[in-house]
C-alpha cells in the first residue's frame, strides 16, 4: 500500500535549460519565469532540488509523487513548432527521475497530434495532464477528442489542472491562482458534465484544486440545469491542493468520500498537515491509497 501525491511539480534541468534558450514568453532568464500578461516570478531554485524534493517526499510519507508540467507557464498553447521543444525537454527530464516520482504527460492542445502523445504515454507515464481552458466548452472538447480516445483506449487517466491566466500582471500576485485558475476549473467541471463524459463514457479524469469548488453547486445544478445528480460518477475525481478540512469535507458532502485524491500543488504549496483533513485514518486512507489507485489503474 502506498501513500500517494498525484499533483506536484518539479523542473528537471532539460526544462530549466530549454525555457532558457527562448527570448520570448514563455522564457527563464536564470530562475526568473516571463510569461505573457503576468508579472516577472523569481522561482526559488530550491524548490526544484532533486534531493530536497525526494527528502520531503520521504517526509511526508509518500510512496509515489506525480509530478506535472506547469500548465499555467502556457506552453500547451504554443504552436507545435515551439511546444514540442519544451515538451519533450520536459518529457525527458521527468522520465528520468527517480522514485517515488512518477509523470503526468503533456500536449500540445494548439495542434493537437495524437500520435505524438501516444510515444510520449509510452515512456511509461500515468496519463495526461491537459489545461484546464482547453476543455471549458463543446469546441474544446471537440479539439481534444483524439487525445481523450487516446487515454480511453489505453486505459489512463486525465488530470486537468488550470492554465494560462493572462491579463492579471496590474493586480496582486494572489490574484491568478484565486480568480482565474478557480474560474477555469468551475468551467472545466461543468463541461466535462456536459461535453466531456457523453463523448467518452471510460475516461478517468481528475480535477486540480477541488475543481474550484465547482461541485458544491450540485444544488444549483438540479435546480436549474437537467436535473440528474452531477456527482454520481464512479471515474470522476478532484484532488486537494491548497484547500482544507472546511472546503473538503464539504466536498466529501457533495461527491462522497470516494472522489478525493490527495494533490499538494508542491511547491507552491504544501501537502495537508493531517492528510484525512479532520475526518479521521478512514478518509486518509481513501485520499491518500484508496482512490489514487482507482484514478491510476481503475481498480478497486
Amino acid at each position: 500500500m502506498t501513500n500517494v501525491d498525484v499533483h506536484q511539480h518539479l523542473w528537471t534541468h532539460s526544462l530549466v535549460t530549454a525555457l532558457r534558450s527562448r527570448r520570448e514568453p514563455p522564457f527563464l532568464d536564470d530562475w526568473t519565469l516571463f510569461l505573457d500578461g503576468e508579472p516577472p516570478y523569481e522561482i526559488p531554485p530550491a524548490d526544484h532540488d532533486l534531493t530536497r524534493r525526494t527528502d520531503l517526499a520521504a517526509a511526508d510519507g509518500l510512496g509515489r509523487v506525480l509530478v506535472s508540467l506547469s500548465a499555467p507557464i502556457g506552453v500547451e498553447w504554443l504552436p507545435s513548432a515551439e511546444a514540442r521543444p519544451l515538451l519533450d525537454a520536459y518529457h525527458e527530464g521527468a522520465a528520468a527521475l527517480p522514485e517515488p516520482f512518477g509523470v503526468w504527460a503533456a500536449a500540445c492542445v494548439r495542434d493537437i497530434d495524437a500520435s505524438a502523445t501516444a510515444e510520449d504515454l509510452d515512456r511509461g507515464f500515468a496519463g495526461l495532464q491537459l489545461p484546464a481552458n482547453a476543455l471549458a466548452d463543446a469546441a474544446g472538447y471537440a479539439r481534444c477528442a483524439p487525445l481523450l480516445d487516446l487515454l480511453e483506449e489505453r486505459d489512463l487517466p486525465l488530470f486537468v489542472h488550470p492554465g494560462p491566466a493572462p491579463g492579471g500582471s496590474g493586480g496582486p500576485g494572489w490574484w491568478p491562482a484565486m480568480v482565474p485558475y478557480v474560474q477555469q476549473m468551475h468551467a472545466a467541471w461543468f463541461a466535462f458534465r456536459a461535453f466531456g463524459r457523453p463523448r467518452h463514457p471510460r475516461l478517468r479524469v481528475c480535477f486540480a484544486l477541488l475543481a474550484g469548488l465547482a461541485p458544491l453547486h450540485g444544488e444549483r445544478f438540479a435546480a436549474r440545469g437537467d436535473g440528474a445528480d452531477v456527482g454520481a460518477d464512479p471515474d470522476l475525481f478532484v484532488e486537494t491542493s491548497s484547500y482544507g478540512p472546511t472546503a473538503v469535507d464539504a466536498i466529501v458532502r457533495a461527491l462522497g468520500v470516494d472522489a478525493v485524491v490527495q494533490g499538494s500543488d508542491r511547491p507552491y504549496a504544501e501537502p495537508p498537515r493531517h492528510p484525512g483533513f479532520g475526518l479521521g485514518g478512514a478518509a486518509a486512507y481513501a485520499f491518500r491509497i484508496a482512490n489514487p489507485r482507482r484514478l491510476l489503474t481503475g481498480k478497486g
